[in-house]
């Protein structure tokens, strides 16, 4: 039994879960939350607004076993992340505000969700009816080469590929996804990902290490952000639950690591595909349940 959620189930069963979800999602640069968060409230019944403070606890403890592994093999694009970071922040702080106050309802709030993770369906689909770029040499076996990074660009080699990033506009897209994932509960991760690789042309496999690292940096805003506002708020179930978040955590923490480690065996197009066909199934079934 977990007192602060309300809820009783096998303590293997959210670790077990946390780590199959963790384990796909990290091959594309995702912790998991955006799946962890339906399984908390329609599995375990979790639905307060503390899930989603419980989600972003989560992230916090998951991400770094992806990062680690990503960071080992010159894979973790760190000016990416932090340029994430900086405008994902503040909206993450300001969407926490919006989930307590405004979305408390379950039927409301899974209506949101249901809209969200079909828009992140529908960026994904688009880009997967592209014809598949031609496989550069290197693949997923590449270290990124940092050439430049300032207020105005960062400029990066991946394989035998140059890639060029307007940090301006990469902070301002930031921060409106921060919104929407201080709402839901999420580091921003899933939203982004579609962004950077059908409109920045990024590849997968390079930006999956900075996505992680900005995810792990924007949750735990968040989760002080929902504990803040717990300490200061008349409502009840507002943050997270410790109990809960730290078998998640684990279970994405080993998830993320092995899925970071496996990557570069899997060819992008699948891990996209995957995440695509569950995102679409999530996001009907709670548009159904909400309406």
């Amino acid at each position: 039994f977990f007192p602060v959620s309300g809820i009783e189930c096998h303590p293997l069963v959210p670790v077990l879960a946390a780590m199959g979800i963790s384990f796909v999602t990290s091959m594309g640069g995702l912790s998991g939350a955006f799946l962890l968060l339906p399984f908390q409230m329609s599995f375990l019944g979790y639905t307060s607004p503390g899930v989603s403070a419980t989600n972003h606890l989560f992230n916090v403890l998951a991400c770094p076993g992806g990062i680690v592994r990503y960071a080992r093999e010159g894979r973790l694009l760190w000016p990416l992340a932090l340029t994430v970071a900086v405008g994902t922040l503040p909206g993450i702080v300001l969407g926490s505000l919006i989930r307590v106050y405004w979305l408390p309802d379950e039927s409301r709030f899974k209506v949101f969700a249901g809209l969200l993770l079909l828009w992140i369906f529908w960026r994904m689909f688009r880009d997967l009816r592209r014809p598949a770029a031609p496989a550069r040499k290197g693949g997923g076996m590449a270290r990124i080469h940092v050439e430049r990074w300032d207020r105005s660009r960062l400029v990066f080699t991946f394989g035998e590929a140059r890639y060029s990033v307007s940090c301006p506009r990469l902070a301002a897209l930031s921060l409106g996804i921060g919104l929407a994932g201080g709402i839901y509960g999420i580091g921003g991760g899933a939203i982004l990902s579609p962004f950077l690789v059908s409109i920045f042309g990024l590849p997968v496999h390079a930006i999956a290490g900075a996505l992680l690292l900005g995810t792990f940096l924007a949750s735990l805003a968040g989760v002080l952000g929902y504990g803040f506002l717990g300490l200061f708020s008349s409502l009840d179930g507002i943050g997270a639950d410790p109990l809960l978040g730290l078998l998640l955590g684990l279970g994405g923490l080993m998830g993320s690591y092995l899925g970071a480690r496996c990557q570069r065996f899997v060819p992008a197009r699948r891990i996209k595909w995957g995440l695509a066909l569950i995102l679409l199934f999530t996001s009907l079934r709670y548009l159904w349940q909400g309406l």
